[in-house]
């Protein structure tokens, strides 16, 4: 009973967070650590469930997708549309690459992470929340058209989430407004980008974490991944429309607040 509430509870972490601007991996790393749950098993866990949060996105566009695959051998634009996802992936990928053993080994240690998670909450929060008041007025209002130069820069911008607590999709959608990107067009395009860069790096991590996943409790892990799954469809469905009308700020409010409370349970530790 304890590991299903476990799977459920984590299940919706994941899907609450992956696609918001307050880095998921960040808040399973401090749930795992509140919940007791940081050995092989949830480890091997947390990689599956991540798939059900890709696949919600695959689900909610599924008509734009199947139109660019279908139209690829003769539509102009959705050769555009998959060339501008593949630039913007390009950098992310290689750089995870080239740093992962550096990522597994030291900078996803729970003694090593927590205290930057903190930090990088406070920071990132704060960041937000004056980015978002001097970025310039958006020049790019299509995430569907976006020139190939600036699909390649917030394709680096989605570098820095390599850090834990730094936001993948907080990055790219900060980085796509201060590159003259709407805010509603960054966000669309932050979508697109996260299937390749979440389903890559989940295909890695699965190779890697095989024999765990041999031992793992199916039925925990299928729990958790039905429930990321439908938690990221309610995310994904709705966040455009929210960003479109409140921003980020809300998101950097929180990231400021929970960053100052984790670190005063790390002091009170």
């Amino acid at each position: 009973m304890h590991h299903i509430l476990t799977s459920i509870l984590l299940g919706i972490v994941e899907g609450l967070t992956e696609f918001l601007p307050v880095s998921s991996t960040a808040h399973l790393l401090v749930s795992e650590h509140i919940l007791n749950a940081p050995d092989g098993q949830w480890e091997a866990f947390t990689i599956v469930i991540q798939l059900g949060a890709i696949l919600s996105v695959v689900a909610v566009y599924w008509g734009k997708f199947w139109k660019v695959l279908v139209g690829l051998p003769s539509e102009r634009d959705a050769r555009h549309f998959t060339a501008a996802v593949i630039v913007a992936f390009l950098p992310a990928a290689i750089a995870g690459l080239a740093l992962k053993d550096v990522i597994n080994g030291y900078l996803l240690r729970p003694d090593f992470a927590m205290p930057v998670i903190a930090v990088s909450w406070v920071l990132g929060g704060l960041l937000i929340l004056f980015f978002e008041r001097i970025a310039p007025r958006p020049r790019f209002t299509d995430g569907d058209r976006l020139p190939l130069m600036k699909a390649f820069q917030i394709g680096l911008c989605q570098i820095v989430a390599i850090l834990p607590g730094v936001s993948r999709s907080g990055a790219t959608i900060l980085g796509g407004e201060l590159l003259g990107v709407e805010r509603k067009a960054a966000a669309a395009f932050t979508f697109y980008l996260a299937v390749p860069t979440m389903l890559g790096a989940t295909v890695l991590e699965l190779y890697e974490k095989w024999p765990e996943l041999s031992h793992a409790g199916w039925t925990d892990i299928s729990i958790g991944f039905v429930t990321s799954f439908a938690v990221a469809y309610t995310v994904v469905k709705s966040f455009i429309a929210f960003v479109g009308r409140y921003g980020l700020k809300p998101f950097g409010w929180y990231r400021v607040a929970a960053g100052l409370a984790l670190g005063v349970y790390l002091l009170a530790r």
